[in-house]
């Protein structure tokens, strides 16, 4: 694997910024002989809640379990279908696969990335039981018109969340829109634990006492299963890890929205700049760019030792698993076209301003 001077990504660096802080929680939680659900992950979920304006959060192994969780908690399965994006992480569809319901993808609006909300209403079918946006790139989704459509359907709204953390729409956190938020703490995450982690976000309380039944076996009492449950419980180093973290965490994402800013203004010249809605205050996971010849400024940049990724460089309906089956080559041309020519740049609250002014001084050396 190349090695660049400036990754795109450095999960490694935002340990070595809290390192003494992460490695007295680490020695905390070992010498604690206690180590899965014990008062690290009671602790983290109370703060992590409060931090989100939630009343209720549930720590559970990954964000693709904090999916699988949130459907099966409102009985959404088998003969069911969720409407999302093509337009992600395979992880959000591979959920709705192992609750057993079926995705039905709509294509994205060009701008934002996310999806496109006035194509929604046309995938509703008697099936459909909920909308599942996924706040791309740590920009929400257009959360008024989507819980407008499920409210005028019924539907449930679960929010993808997993790099998001923190971002606004409308001045209110996301994850605090639908009835379900669900995050990940995969450690480039913005909240990014030193393995897998994740946790499911309500305000109903019902909801979060079923979540947790759910994700310990479908326990109510211990080793009485009242229900096919499931094994997914966020651990206590990683929770442990995750509060110092979550301390940082307006910093860093501040950080990141000055980062952004700095593209903003060096670079719009040579590539289409994200696209910010006025009701989204964005946390910027990812910094996403567009060019025609997206494959050609890879290389450029790589030439330089600047590290760039694609997120995601083959939609949804379009890999082996899914094709076919939820759509098939030019079903989503939106969602397509923007793979083809997305490109995501060095972003990270460690990145200096010296690294910064780097990539774009490259960037700008880019001839077309």
């Amino acid at each position: 694997m190349q090695q660049f001077l400036i990754p795109q990504a450095n999960p490694g660096a935002a340990y070595l910024a809290r390192q003494t802080a992460i490695d007295e929680a680490v020695t905390r939680t070992l010498h604690s002989g206690w180590y899965i659900l014990g008062e690290e992950v009671k602790a983290f979920e109370a703060e992590y809640a409060a931090w989100n304006n939630l009343k209720h959060v549930v720590g559970v192994a990954s964000g693709t379990d904090a999916i699988v969780l949130a459907l099966r908690a409102l009985n959404i399965g088998v003969g069911d279908e969720v409407i999302t994006t093509p337009h992600t992480a395979s992880a959000t569809v591979a959920a709705i696969d192992l609750a057993g319901a079926t995705p039905v993808l709509v294509d994205i609006d060009p701008r934002t990335y996310n999806l496109d909300c006035d194509r929604v209403e046309a995938a509703i079918t008697p099936r459909t039981r909920a909308i599942l946006p996924v706040h791309l790139y740590g920009l929400p989704a257009e959360l008024e018109k989507l819980l407008s459509i499920a409210q005028k359907y019924n539907l449930r709204l679960i929010e993808d969340c997993a790099q998001a953390h923190g971002a606004c729409y409308q001045g209110k956190r996301v994850g605090t829109f639908g009835d379900v938020g669900c995050f990940s703490f995969y450690p480039t995450k913005n909240l990014g634990a030193l393995g897998d982690g994740g946790a499911v976000g309500t305000n109903i309380a019902d909801l979060e006492q079923y979540i947790r039944q759910l994700a310990q076996y479908g326990w109510k009492q211990r080793y009485i299963s009242d229900e096919p449950g499931m094994n997914s419980r966020l651990d206590e180093l990683q929770a442990a890890i995750l509060r110092v973290k979550l301390q940082a965490l307006d910093q860093d994402n501040a950080r990141r929205v000055e980062i952004a800013r700095r593209y903003d203004a060096g670079i719009g010249t040579v590539v289409t700049i994200p696209y910010v809605p006025a009701a989204c205050s964005p946390v910027y996971h990812l910094y996403v760019v567009r060019h025609p010849e997206r494959n050609r400024l890879r290389q450029h940049l790589a030439q330089r030792g600047i590290g760039t990724a694609i997120h995601y460089p083959t939609p949804i309906h379009l890999q082996p698993a899914y094709r076919g089956r939820i759509g098939d080559l030019g079903s989503f041309p939106q969602a397509e076209q923007a793979a083809n020519e997305i490109i995501s740049l060095p972003l990270y609250p460690e990145l200096t301003d010296a690294q910064v002014n780097q990539v774009i001084e490259v960037m700008l050396e880019f001839q077309v």
